[in-house]
Parts: C-alpha cells; sequence; structure tokens
C-alpha cells in the first residue's frame, strides 16, 4: 500500500462520484446511514457512557458506509450486514477497530474539554418563536472556544478520515493509521479542500432551495416536515463519496496508481 497523490480538481470529482453512487442505490444507502444515525441517538440517550461509546463507533460505522459505497459503485446492492463489516474481519481486526474507535471518543472529547476551556462567558439572548436571530449568530462565532475546538478538530479530522479504511482493508496498525491518515491527507491537500468547498456549495445550494420552498408554501410549518428527511439524505450523499476520497488516495504496491476520476462511470 502506497500513497496516490491526486490532483486538486479531483476533489470536485469525489463529490460527484459520492452523489451519482447513492442514486444507483438510494434506498440503501440512505436506509444504512439512517441505521447508523438511529444507533447513535439512542446510545446516546444513556448518560456518559452512551455518548463515549456512540463516539467509538464512528469509524466502524463509517468503515460500514465505505464498505457500502465499494458495493454500491460495483452495481451490487448494499446489505443491511455491510454495516458492521468492521466487526466480521476476525478477532484481530475487531479489535484493532475497537481500539481506533476509543482513540477516536478520547480525541473528540480533548476537542470538546478545549473548546469548553476558551470558552467565553457569553450573556443568554432571547429568541423568540425558537428563531435563531442575528445577535445569536454573531456571539456564537465572537466566541474563542468555537476556533480553539474547530482549530484541534482540523487535525483530528484528517488523521482519522482513512485511518477505519486502513485499519480494515490493509490490515494498518491503529496508531500508524492516524499517521498514514494525516499525511494522506495533507498531501493531497487540494483536492480535499475542493472536496470539502464542493460540499460546502451543495450544502449552500440546498439551503437557498429550501428557503425558496418556504416562501413558495406561504410559511415553514410544512418545510419543517420535509427539510429534516432531506438533510439526513444529504448527509448520507455525504457519507457516500468518503469511499472515492480513500479509493483515489492509496493503491497496493503491486497495482499501478488509479487514473484521477473523469466524472465518467467508473
Amino acid at each position: 500500500m502506497k500513497l496516490h497523490i491526486v490532483p486538486a480538481r479531483t476533489g470536485f470529482q469525489w463529490v460527484k462520484l459520492g452523489a451519482r453512487t447513492f442514486l444507483r442505490q438510494p434506498l440503501a444507502m440512505a436506509g444504512l446511514f439512517f441505521m447508523f444515525m438511529a444507533t447513535i441517538s439512542v446510545l446516546s440517550l444513556v448518560p456518559v457512557v452512551g455518548t463515549l461509546l456512540s463516539l467509538a463507533l464512528v469509524p466502524a460505522a463509517t468503515l460500514g458506509l465505505m464498505a457500502a459505497s465499494r458495493e454500491a459503485e460495483q452495481g451490487r446492492f448494499p446489505m443491511p450486514s455491510t454495516l458492521v463489516s468492521a466487526f466480521r474481519a476476525g478477532p484481530a481486526n475487531t479489535r484493532s477497530m475497537l481500539i481506533l474507535g476509543a482513540m477516536y471518543a478520547a480525541a473528540l472529547m480533548l476537542v470538546i474539554g478545549v473548546g469548553a476551556l476558551f470558552a467565553a462567558d457569553v450573556a443568554p439572548i432571547d429568541m423568540p418563536d425558537g428563531e435563531v436571530s442575528p445577535e445569536r449568530v454573531r456571539a456564537m462565532f465572537d466566541n474563542p472556544g468555537l476556533w480553539a475546538a474547530l482549530l484541534l478538530y482540523v487535525p483530528v479530522l484528517m488523521a482519522f478520515w482513512h485511518a477505519p479504511a486502513l485499519v480494515h482493508w490493509h490490515g494498518v496498525k491503529p496508531l500508524k493509521s492516524l499517521f498514514f491518515s494525516l499525511m494522506a491527507c495533507w498531501a493531497n491537500k487540494g483536492a480535499m479542500l475542493l472536496y470539502s468547498l464542493g460540499w460546502m456549495v451543495a450544502i449552500m445550494m440546498f439551503g437557498l432551495v429550501m428557503n425558496l420552498l418556504a416562501v413558495l408554501i406561504g410559511g415553514t410549518q410544512m418545510l419543517s416536515v420535509v427539510i429534516y428527511p432531506t438533510v439526513l439524505l444529504l448527509a448520507s450523499m455525504f457519507h457516500t463519496s468518503i469511499w472515492f476520497t480513500f479509493r483515489d488516495s492509496f493503491v497496493t504496491e503491486e497495482a499501478s496508481p488509479p487514473a484521477p476520476p473523469t466524472g465518467e462511470n467508473t
């Protein structure tokens, strides 16, 4: 296994491939993502332990969604069992994935702790009718704790981005997988930046469409019935695209590097 450097424009292709693959198997991909979110939500109801456990399962669930994306890309219907692929590859792989999950939970707790440490005391602002006021948004972005947490979360996200796939498909030890993932994200920082920007644009366009619908239907009551399922569909589409960021960033030693995606069917 070795690192493969891709052109920056590949980031946009990852967004397109994720959306296209999701649309090949929308029921399967959306269903698996909903199962993941439902599991996390139920576990989070348990005080303290449930939150830590839900965080620890994120790498394994991400791997499951990546495996489902690979199945959909190859024209196969991802079965529900695909979601637990991380725990079906033998005891050694399961142990490594659990260690990785524990490291992820610890890292997220550290990020939250740093954010709380630098958080400023902000006076509560009234939000009539549950609406988010500009003052509330401004106060949130003026909070140094938010920026401290984001600054620390970026390298954490880079370290764990490819780590589950490296552990599962390449047998890399958890600690080494974090290093390789961080180096891969940095080496392909141009593509990863455009990938992030592509999804930001997609989310902004979604927000504009939702606002337009709110105007057309004459209020937000009907919109609230549609917006949350649509957000979950958009999130599942995003998770479908993660597989392509890994597929194009690493190749086996005996295989020649894959050509950058062209947007055609792969």
